[in-house]
């Protein structure tokens, strides 16, 4: 099955920011200096849940913008048209749910932001490869994913934690430049299964997973990493 250009150019502008995103959330409290336009109580802690938090509010309202005004609907398909998927004609977009993610990512883990980066990371290219794979080669399917897609989250996620983390700068600055493989194959279980299953609320509405899945993969990071240290 042909993967459609909208799908590719998505993912590609869903992995770039996503890995944009969590980079800034791992290296902004790494900062020494403290801009003099900034309040003394905005330590360097605090500088990506306040950039996450500005971009959310940012994001929401155009959102929120474009649901009411004309011309803001207009420019919005025009520049985001080639990444959109039909149904978020209607709906917020993926990559609105994805800045909310890193916003509540940054700051419920604010003393971790290597398990904020992680998390983020490994849930945005594994989504992006799963939904390439299945669209492309999948044929089994599992409600609307298919089985080839989400092994291909799983691979992609176990090549992040195993071949790529170990290897980022200051990212495992205090995990011994290891990752325990226990919490690598939880990691990736985790977002392989959520993937699949999206978390539903009664019959019918269902938790966007750009908002979920990194949450509650870092929240299973955090829980695991003092027994896997």
């Amino acid at each position: 099955m042909p993967i459609r250009k909208e799908e590719i150019n998505r993912k590609i502008l869903h992995v770039f920011s996503g890995t944009l995103i969590p980079a800034l959330i791992l290296y902004l409290p790494l900062c020494n200096a403290h801009p003099r336009w900034l309040p003394q109580w905005l330590t360097a802690k605090f500088y990506a849940p306040a950039l996450a938090a500005s971009a959310t509010a940012l994001f929401v309202a155009v959102e929120m913008l474009r649901f009411r005004v004309p011309w803001v609907q207009r420019l919005f398909y025009g520049i985001s048209k080639a990444a959109m998927r039909p149904d978020e004609k209607m709906k917020m977009t993926g990559a609105t749910y994805m800045v909310a993610a890193a916003f509540l990512c940054s700051i419920v883990f604010v003393d971790s932001p290597s398990i904020s980066f992680m998390a983020l990371c490994a849930c945005i290219w594994g989504d992006g490869v799963a939904a390439l794979v299945g669209q492309s080669v999948g044929t089994v399917k599992i409600g609307n994913k298919t089985l080839e897609g989400s092994i291909g989250c799983f691979a992609m996620c176990m090549a992040l934690f195993i071949a790529v983390f170990p290897h980022v700068p200051h990212l495992l600055d205090s995990w011994e430049r290891a990752i325990p493989l226990p919490m690598s194959i939880a990691a990736s279980l985790s977002i392989t299964v959520m993937e699949l299953f999206p978390i539903k609320i009664g019959n019918n509405f269902i938790i966007n997973d750009n908002l979920t899945v990194p949450l509650i993969t870092g929240f299973l990071m955090e829980a695991l990493s003092p027994m896997l240290r």
